[in-house]
């Protein structure tokens, strides 16, 4: 059986890696519109458990008063806008891989009819409890 040379698969790796790890953020943050311009997507994890439905969406650095919760029909929009953090904006950026400006998801819910019991940040995730009426 013959070797392959260490430095070739070596290389191998690394390249395999990157592309995983350029695939991990293509998925993670995701570009859409928003009314006619372009905006970000943030993740969501959706789980239900008994008649209520979760939801996580990531916000990183998102307030309260940067974000609206809108519930229509078959599904729910999170949308609002990231700003750049304040000490930044005269700085030099050497990398800039969490999103900021206008963010906008919208999220089809499970069949049935649902409301919105509570709404809260918890470290960087925005937390949705729905429940389903009857």
């Amino acid at each position: 059986m013959q070797s392959r040379d260490p430095r070739a698969w070596m290389w191998e790796e690394a390249l395999g890696l990157l592309r995983d790890a350029e695939r991990l953020q293509r998925q993670f943050f995701q570009v859409g519109e928003h009314q006619g311009a372009h905006c970000w997507i943030p993740p969501v994890d959706l789980y239900e458990h008994d008649n209520e439905l979760w939801l996580l969406v990531a916000l990183p650095g998102v307030t309260s008063q940067q974000l609206e919760v809108a519930l229509a029909p078959g599904l729910i929009i999170v949308r609002g806008e990231r700003s750049l953090p304040a000490n930044s904006r005269h700085a030099a950026i050497h990398r800039l891989e969490i999103p900021y400006g206008h963010f906008e998801r919208r999220i089809a819910l499970p069949a049935g009819q649902f409301e919105l019991l509570d709404q809260h940040l918890e470290h960087g995730c925005l937390v949705l409890q729905l429940r389903r009426l009857s």
